[in-house]
Order: structure tokens, then C-alpha cells, then sequence
């Protein structure tokens, strides 16, 4: 077959859709990622995750599955090898030499990762050693105060006489500039980079910090009056974080760092390509950024996230895609609606590697061509749990009864048999959005007239025939993916 492409696969966790240059957001500082929508790749407007926290959407975009199809909805049940697939593996086997720098929650920890890569990069010691040096604060304030659960750090310094600040996302992406540049050259390079950046807390280094302009950062979008027609785990949230009596100017100054975070990415994504282009493999790899979910960052009045709400500020992810020379593209941004699942598919495509096991992605190559912004009529994204789910409550965290961890706001509820942490479901359009939820009201958006999901309508006489036909489009989804049957047939008898 012809000469498979090198895949380069830039994983930001917790980037918003929303904040892109090219998105038409006048903060945003992202002007590598602008510029490849304008020479060769394309982003996508409609993108988003099938699970609003970091490791059921990892297991989604590495598979093709969505969170039910083996049950992948909570932070504590990763990928297990042989029986379930993962991208990387496939690559690996199929002769690719697959580099990985960065965070995990893909793959349990206990198991090591020799089925599903050649090198997990550690950075060397020195590099940490010198990161200690680095000035330390305590940002949190008192139990009880209204920053004790905001995240919010803000700028950070570099060591005394050092030019380079020092955490584990610079020291992984000076690994994989490195490896570039002493890479084997006897196969095809499959570099995942999954960074920590923009996932809280809210901090970042000048001249990222200093280079956003509080002046042009959006408005947020504010808490629902009463919190009415909204899932109780955000009101219970909002209540625990305790950041009611934040000022704007606070909030913006949260936005900004966050924004500056997002920055520093699109900097680190240019620095990768550059030494691409530097070993002359640029035009030969095909390129993928694209973040795990989003973030709240003061919309509604909340920081981090949660597991089980599908907000466009979590739902709605960044996705651009650069193919290698040879597959047709029309740079663009692309109105196209597109799931991460459909990730996998398109690496499929590109290399030639036919798919192993039933999955629910769909080629993203004939939107690249230009072909078509027709992609998909739906986005759906899902998570929660069953009453009597334990193992889906993450437990393990022991956060949940220790009020001094940062995620006890939302975990709390977790661990808790009310109505907060419901298993729920979204089928999200162009224009509408519905949410299914099991212990609570329903949801229903016309994000045409209410982008900001202030006005819930799931009773509205007006949209009755809307609510039906997205029901009907939930159950067919459900239908068509609602498991998996292993490739291989067992032997009947003895």
C-alpha cells in the first residue's frame, strides 16, 4: 500500500470550543491555529465530546464507542487490553512508532503501557529538579472563604534566573521536539500529546498571562433566575463554590488566565510544528488538535465542570484537523456538526487501516475535500449514573467526604443518592438542544433564540413537536450503539 502518513495528535484537557481567533472570539490569542485553518486544515464550528469529563470522553475518541456501548462513564474505568481496543494500540501493531508524552486517563495504570505505545516519555530529573525552584503561593485562601473551591491562581513566575517556566506540558513538549529531531526513520510516527493546559487551576506564565485584553473577554453567561428548569447538580455546585459574591472584574480576570492558558497551547502547537516542518515531515503528517471537553469558566457562576450536564461550554470542544499532502482539503471553518468519535474513523481513512471492531465513527474526509458540511444531522454526549451504581459514583477519588479537595463541590453530589447525578443523555442540532435525564426534569433549547441554555422549554405547547422528533433521534441512537459484538466467535461445545 502507498506510505502511511505520520499522525501528530495534540490533545489539550478542557479547552472550550469558543475560545479561537478564528471562531470569532476578539480575546482569543491563537495564532497558529489560525493560520492552519487558512493554509491547510480545517476546524470545526459544530465539534463535540461524547462525555463532559476527561477519562469516559478519552475511551470514546480512542474507540468510536460512545460512554454506554461498554459502559465507559466514569473516571475509574479506562480501557482494558486485549479485550478492548484502543487507536493507539491499533497504530502500534499496524507498525507505526507511537510516542506518548503527557497524562494518561486512557489506560488503567496498573496494566503499563507496552501494548499501546513504544515510548510513555518520562521527562529527565533535572527538569523537575529545577521546577521546584520555582516561586510557590498558597492561592486557595481559608475554608469557608470564596476562593478555598475557585481554582483561580492567576499569573505564575519562573525560577530565579531561569527563561523557562517548568511544568509537566513544557517538559513533554520539549520531549516530543526532541524526539522529532532524533526520530526513527524506519516507520511511520504516531506523537500523541496529551496536555494538562487549560484544566484548572487557573494559572499561566507572562508573557501568555499578560498578552489577553481584558477589555475584548466575552460577558459570561449568567446563573438562571432561581436555577429553574436547570439539573440540580449545578445549583449544588454554585451553592458549595461559594463564589456568589465574585465582581466581574474578577470573573474576567479568571477568563483572561484561562485564556492565557489556551495561548500558551496554540504557542506549544506552533513550536511542534515548527520542528515538523524543521525535519522536513510536516506536509507527510497528518495533524489533530483537538481538546477532551470544556470548561465552565464563569458561565453560570461555576469553574471546572461536571459529569453529567452537556452545556455548549462543556459539550463544545476544539477540532482541527490538517491532512497529510495527497488527501484533498479546502481550508476552512467548517459548519459541519462532528463528534470526536469520528476521530478514529478519519485516521482510519488516512491510513488505509480498516476498522477492527464495530464502531460509530464516520471519515471525516469528503468535509476536509470541501465535498460537504454535511456530516452528521445530531451531536450526542452522555454521563451519570443509576441509582445503586457505586462503582460509578468514583469513590475512589475520596474526595467526596473530604471538603479540603478542590473537586468536593461536585463530588459530594456525586456520592449521594439524590436526584443531582442522574444518568442522562443529550441530542444536540443545529438549532435545538434535549437532554434526557432520569430523576429530573427533561431539557429543551431552541439555541436560535437562547444560545445561552438560560430558558429551559421542555413543557412549551410550541416545541411539542420538536421534543418528539428528538426523542424519536435519541431512541435511534440508542439502537445503533447501544452495544458491541467481539470480532472473533468463541467455539460452541468442548
Amino acid at each position: 500500500m502507498a506510505k502511511r502518513p505520520h499522525i501528530l495528535i495534540f490533545n489539550p484537557d478542557q479547552w472550550r470550543g469558543d475560545v479561537l481567533g478564528h471562531m470569532g472570539n476578539p480575546a482569543a490569542v491563537t495564532p497558529n491555529l489560525d493560520r492552519i485553518v487558512q493554509t491547510d486544515g480545517v476546524s470545526f464550528r459544530n465539534a463535540f465530546c461524547q462525555n463532559p469529563v476527561c477519562t469516559p470522553s478519552r475511551c470514546s475518541f480512542m474507540t468510536g464507542w460512545y460512554a454506554h456501548t461498554r459502559g465507559h462513564r466514569t473516571m475509574h474505568f479506562m480501557l482494558r487490553a486485549p479485550e478492548e481496543p484502543c487507536l493507539l494500540k491499533t497504530l502500534r501493531e499496524e507498525g507505526y512508532f507511537v510516542w506518548w508524552g503527557g497524562k494518561n486517563d486512557l489506560v488503567p495504570g496498573q496494566h503499563g503501557y507496552e501494548a499501546y505505545c513504544d515510548v510513555k516519555y518520562q521527562p529527565p530529573a533535572e527538569f523537575w529538579e529545577k521546577a521546584r525552584r520555582q516561586p510557590q503561593r498558597n492561592w486557595r485562601g481559608e475554608p469557608g472563604s470564596d476562593t478555598y473551591y475557585s481554582f483561580y491562581v492567576g499569573r505564575v513566575d519562573k525560577a530565579p534566573g531561569e527563561e523557562q517556566y517548568r511544568d509537566g506540558d513544557w517538559a513533554n513538549v520539549l520531549g516530543v521536539i526532541e524526539f522529532i529531531r532524533n526520530r526513527p526513520t524506519d516507520k511511520p510516527l504516531c506523537i500523541y500529546l496529551p496536555l494538562t493546559f487549560p484544566h484548572p487551576a487557573y494559572h499561566v506564565e507572562d508573557p501568555f498571562y499578560s498578552m489577553i485584553d481584558r477589555s475584548k473577554v466575552p460577558a459570561r453567561l449568567p446563573a438562571p433566575q432561581n436555577w429553574e428548569g436547570k439539573p440540580g447538580l449545578l445549583r449544588g455546585i454554585c451553592e458549595r463554590q461559594n463564589m456568589q459574591g465574585w465582581t466581574e472584574d474578577r470573573w474576567t480576570e479568571l477568563r483572561a488566565t484561562y485564556y492565557g492558558m489556551c495561548a500558551r497551547l496554540d504557542h506549544q502547537f506552533g513550536m511542534v510544528l515548527a520542528a515538523l516542518r524543521e525535519a522536513g515531515i510536516y506536509d507527510d503528517t497528518a495533524v489533530f488538535l483537538f481538546s477532551d471537553h470544556g470548561d465552565f469558566t464563569g458561565d453560570y457562576g461555576l469553574v471546572e465542570k461536571t459529569q453529567n450536564t452537556f452545556e455548549d461550554c462543556l459539550a463544545r470542544v476544539p477540532f482541527v484537523v490538517k491532512p497529510p499532502a495527497g488527501v484533498p482539503v479546502r481550508p476552512r471553518v467548517s459548519d459541519a456538526i462532528v463528534e470526536l468519535i469520528d476521530f478514529p474513523a478519519t485516521v482510519e481513512a488516512m491510513t488505509g487501516i480498516g476498522p477492527r471492531h464495530t464502531h460509530f465513527g464516520r471519515s471525516l474526509l469528503p468535509v476536509l475535500a470541501g465535498e460537504t458540511d454535511e456530516h452528521r444531522d445530531a451531536a450526542f454526549c452522555e454521563g451519570g449514573r443509576l441509582h445503586g451504581e457505586r462503582q460509578a459514583m468514583e469513590l475512589e477519588s475520596d474526595q467526596h467526604d473530604k471538603p479540603a479537595g478542590l473537586y468536593w463541590p461536585r463530588l459530594t453530589l456525586q456520592a449521594q443518592e439524590g436526584p443531582e447525578h442522574t444518568k442522562a443523555a443529550m441530542c444536540r442540532t443545529k438549532r435545538f438542544k434535549y437532554v434526557r435525564r432520569f430523576y429530573e426534569s427533561d431539557e429543551l433549547y431552541d439555541l436560535r433564540r437562547d444560545p445561552g441554555e438560560q430558558h429551559n422549554r421542555i413543557g412549551d405547547p410550541a416545541l411539542a413537536g420538536v421534543l418528539a422528533q428528538l426523542r424519536e433521534r435519541m431512541l435511534t441512537w440508542y439502537m445503533e450503539t447501544c452495544d458491541w459484538v467481539p470480532p472473533d466467535a468463541d467455539k460452541r461445545g468442548f
